[in-house]
């Protein structure tokens, strides 16, 4: 079961940075107007950082509301854990978001290094 929830895990990583790097790619032209009208390196790593993490958040509300629901369904199965087991739930929703953090920050690195002259000769 490990091994099924750590192979979610890098398939949750990989797609939500395919993602946001797709994102990314298609937004050159809008970096590099913002970075040739004057945004910083950090703001630019910032409002990708917002937008992936965003979706992150849809995500965990959903999942943690979908989680309470589940378990109360299957509460005959478990064994010496409460139906709503408040620690479980926060640990994992925490390595999720950490891990699509992680996940956000090489795309939102690539944005940061755009050239504002290569972008706007490109479109």
């Amino acid at each position: 079961m490990l091994l099924f929830a750590i192979l979610a895990l890098i398939i949750t990583a990989g797609g939500l940075g395919g993602v946001i790097g797709f994102s990314v790619s298609q937004r050159i032209s809008e970096i590099g107007i913002r970075m040739a009208l004057g945004a910083k390196p950090a703001q630019v790593l910032g409002m990708v950082m917002r937008q992936g993490m965003s979706i992150v958040l849809v995500g965990l509300v959903v999942g943690l509301g979908a989680a309470v629901f589940g378990t109360r369904l299957i509460s005959g199965l478990l064994f010496e854990v409460g139906v709503t087991d408040v620690p479980t739930f926060i640990g994992v929703a925490a390595l999720l978001a950490g891990i699509a953090a992680m996940a956000c920050y090489i795309p939102a690195r690539r944005a940061m290094g755009v050239d504002p002259v290569q972008a706007l000769r490109s479109r």
